[in-house]
């Protein structure tokens, strides 16, 4: 009850003059993840001084197994305090980066490296923490299973390369990708034809949220070891296309005067791009680009389907004949005979062809 009072104080003061601070740096999480961590250590701290004063006829009840017990409690709860001061530590550290502004990938890659890091650390804490508590036993064989464990991480290590070889590549992969960052969380990524958004990073794959809601689920090392597209490597800002084809004998200027008039009165246009060119003409048709810019990949899907739907409605309107159509032409007088012209112009089918 003493220890559980003292603790409630400190942290009560501590929480006070956090919050008074200028800069609260360590504010948000303190209490989140240096709370419990730090009562339970404080109780065990107060058990293990109270203990020798116990009364002597208590004492062959609470000898040996009660220290025992309470020096493994101690080595836990000292392991979850450390647990929690990397999360804290973490927490303070990313406070500086704001992955809510529009030009966050320094801040999505500081992140995307803080999260594989921190798996790694707290990796490393739980097989330390497992090794002191066989350390805490008196038995020499259980102490020196524990020595061993301490001392032979690196041997573990590779056995466990050996061993499990997918599970070693992918941890390698875990940490290329944090110190080299070919990927960072919320990055838009196409893997296999699929378009998405890096939505987690584990230590052994990475979940892509995909467009229509669903998560491919993607080995680390498949990042590594093979190629794929990602689109916001250096910046989110994006180009996106709509091609329209139309008959030969529209005027492009006009249509071009028209595009500009398009993108500018939507938001999704960014201001930097906005070209219509001819880019291929076929047997029947001309194919016109419309080529312009948006802040991101999302704005330019939807910036792409509004140019198609204003540009075929305006040529609909203004051009209804120069939509594509298909010559027909034959030897003059061939189709005298039954009343049609030797060389006419019909609509193409509106079927597929």
């Amino acid at each position: 009850m003493f220890s559980n009072g003292v603790h409630w104080i400190l942290f009560r003061v501590l929480h006070r003059k956090l919050a008074d601070t200028p800069t609260r740096t360590f504010r948000f999480g303190l209490q989140k993840h240096l709370g419990r961590p730090a009562r339970a250590v404080f109780i065990v701290t107060c058990l293990l001084f109270v203990l020798p004063l116990a009364p002597k006829e208590l004492q062959p009840y609470l000898g040996e197994p009660l220290h025992q017990l309470l020096a493994v409690a101690m080595v836990i709860s000292l392991s979850w305090f450390a647990v929690g001061m990397v999360y804290l530590l973490e927490n303070a550290f990313l406070r500086r980066y704001d992955m809510s502004v529009e030009d966050n990938i320094r801040a999505r890659q500081v992140h995307t490296q803080m999260l594989i890091f921190r798996r790694i650390v707290i990796g490393f804490i739980l097989l330390i923490t497992v090794g002191a508590v066989l350390w805490t036993f008196h038995d020499p064989r259980i102490w020196k299973a524990g020595t061993g464990m301490l001392a032979s991480a690196g041997i573990a290590s590779l056995i466990l390369a050996t061993a499990a070889k997918s599970t070693a590549s992918n941890f390698l992969a875990g940490l290329q990708i944090a110190l080299t960052a070919p990927i960072r969380i919320d990055d838009v990524v196409v893997i296999q034809g699929e378009w998405g958004r890096i939505e987690e990073i584990t230590s052994a794959y990475v979940v892509v949220k995909i467009w229509d809601q669903r998560r491919l689920i993607v080995p680390l090392s498949f990042f590594i070891e093979n190629s794929f597209a990602n689109w916001t490597r250096q910046t989110s800002e994006i180009l996106g296309t709509a091609f329209l084809y139309v008959d030969y004998a529209i005027p492009v200027d006009d249509l071009r005067q028209h595009l500009q008039k398009v993108v500018a009165k939507t938001p999704l246009w960014d201001r930097r791009v906005c070209v219509l060119q001819v880019t291929d003409l076929k047997e029947q048709t001309m194919e016109i680009r419309c080529l312009v810019s948006s802040r991101n990949s999302s704005e330019s899907f939807d910036l792409r389907c509004i140019v198609r739907e204003e540009m075929i409605a305006y040529i609909r309107d203004t051009y209804p004949d120069a939509f594509p159509r298909i010559r027909i032409a034959s030897k003059p007088g061939a189709f005298d005979a039954i009343g049609i012209d030797s060389a006419r112009e019909l609509p193409a089918p509106t079927g597929k062809y």
